[in-house]
């Protein structure tokens, strides 16, 4: 597989931590996630490390830790820092890694500098993840349209939610994407019904670049 992938979305809160956590285990890969903003409550490298099942050591640091649960770029600017590009260097490693972003592709980093700048900086592939809820077909092309104006490699879209067939297959027809697999919302959530749902749901060979 490509020795790193990006996890985005469409918007924020749709399950990206969720998905990443499970793409972690499934592909028994590393897992990093650049900038965490918001402390209290937790962080997403935390959820992932309990519902993914990795050792600590595939847990890598968050290079920015923010206080405030806002954009980065808000959360960074009341902490007193600004986050640069430079900053945001790939970790190398042995082995593959899962990378999760902010919310969507134009979350703002700094005053003038977007996720999806990083995105394009790194040249990996995105997978691109999107709610199948009311809205997402509009959200989903735009994030499309967005990466490949940058010429940035699209994975495929991996739908979290109820299915909505209709929805999914003209994301993915429009948009000239694969369709990942979709990944249903769990109840109880744990590391055990992550890994069941990804066994199921997905195909690791659509993760191999």
């Amino acid at each position: 597989m490509s020795q790193a992938i990006v996890v985005s979305g469409t918007d924020t809160d749709i399950g990206k931590t969720v998905f990443s956590a499970g793409l972690a285990g499934f592909l028994g890969a590393s897992y990093w996630k650049p900038v965490q903003a918001g402390l209290d409550g937790g962080t997403d490298s935390g959820r992932v490390a309990a519902l993914s099942g990795l050792p600590a050591e595939c847990i890598l640091p968050e290079r920015f830790r923010l206080n405030t649960p806002a954009s980065p770029h808000l959360a960074a600017s009341i902490d007193g820092v600004r986050i640069e590009l430079d900053a945001l260097n790939v970790p190398q490693i042995a082995g593959p890694l899962v990378i999760e972003g902010a919310g969507g592709l134009m979350v703002p980093l700094n005053s003038d500098t977007m996720y999806i700048d990083a995105f394009a900086r790194w040249k990996l592939p995105v997978v691109l993840c999107a709610r199948t809820a009311l809205g997402t077909i509009n959200h989903a092309l735009l994030s499309i349209e967005a990466l490949r104006r940058r010429d940035i490699a699209i994975c495929g879209v991996a739908f979290i939610g109820d299915e909505v067939r209709d929805s999914e297959d003209i994301i993915c027809a429009i948009g000239k994407v694969r369709r990942l697999g979709r990944l249903p919302r769990l109840d109880p959530l744990n590391r055990q019904t992550l890994q069941a749902a990804f066994a199921t749901a997905f195909n690791r060979d659509d993760f191999v670049s």
